[in-house]
């Protein structure tokens, strides 16, 4: 399977997986990047997943049913627009000639889902993760609640270190400069600083990422670390707990500039 990321608006991934025939896509907001992709590669639109219900994941889905030969998988505990298959926690599915385990990850909205591709080769799993969690970051809470965020992340970093980290924007210099902030003598956020800056200056994504990336170098992965914990008493985290030091790191990168 071949992995791409489609740019859309100005930070927006959708992500596409096709096998030279048949193609998925992922939260596909705007429909226009996906249709050229689909004609250049000569396509067959075979699934649609989708992680949750915000306009820049779902817009495109309209003017893509005409070419969609097959569903669009959504969250059950969301207002998709309709028609769409339901998925909840464990659910398993079959898109472009291939499985995915469906994962809750509520937070950054209410019933946010992510799909996890195993590949049967062996090969790196892939996971879809939409706004939950951004390379060195996470999304913003909208919905849920900083107990909750800090659970669907901590399930995510619990995959296989080689696991793809496939989600939908490219945020990932704002958010290493904010865990420079956390972690400024972390030797690993240094070296992965300079990495992206320099794919980035040759308009290369920064992603995906990996879960053993992540690990190293995202703060919201990090809580349990004892310099983590103190940056986050230092903004008013009450003690170190990882849900009270994920809420403090939260609340400080909404205002951190």
């Amino acid at each position: 399977m071949t992995l791409i990321a489609l740019p859309a608006f100005s930070d927006n991934y959708i992500w596409m997986l096709h096998d030279g025939q048949q193609a998925l896509v992922v939260d596909p907001g705007d429909a226009a990047p996906v249709l050229a992709a689909l004609d250049a590669h000569e396509l067959a639109l075979t699934a649609i997943l989708v992680t949750h219900h915000h306009a820049d994941h779902v817009g495109g889905l309209a003017a893509l049913r005409p070419r969609l030969q097959g569903p669009v998988f959504g969250p059950a505990r969301e207002a998709i627009p309709a028609p769409f298959e339901p998925l909840a926690d464990g659910a398993r599915i079959f898109a472009a000639g291939t499985t995915f385990e469906v994962i809750d990850v509520p937070g950054h909205t209410a019933g946010h889902i992510a799909y996890l591709h195993r590949p049967a080769d062996g090969a790196a799993p892939i996971l879809f993760c939409g706004d939950t969690l951004f390379s060195g970051g996470c999304g913003r809470l909208f919905e849920g609640t900083a107990l909750q965020m800090h659970h669907s992340l901590s399930r995510l970093a619990a995959l296989p270190g080689d696991t793809q980290v496939c989600c939908a924007h490219e945020y990932t210099e704002s958010n290493l400069r904010f865990a420079a902030a956390v972690e400024p003598d972390n030797p690993e956020l240094a070296r992965y600083t300079a990495e992206c800056r320099g794919l980035r200056e040759r308009g290369v994504p920064t992603l995906p990422s990996t879960i053993a990336r992540e690990r190293a170098v995202n703060p919201f992965l990090r809580c349990a670390l004892p310099a983590v914990a103190r940056a986050a008493r230092a903004q008013g985290a009450a003690n170190d707990s990882e849900a009270e030091v994920f809420g403090a790191l939260r609340e400080w990168k909404n205002r951190f500039r």
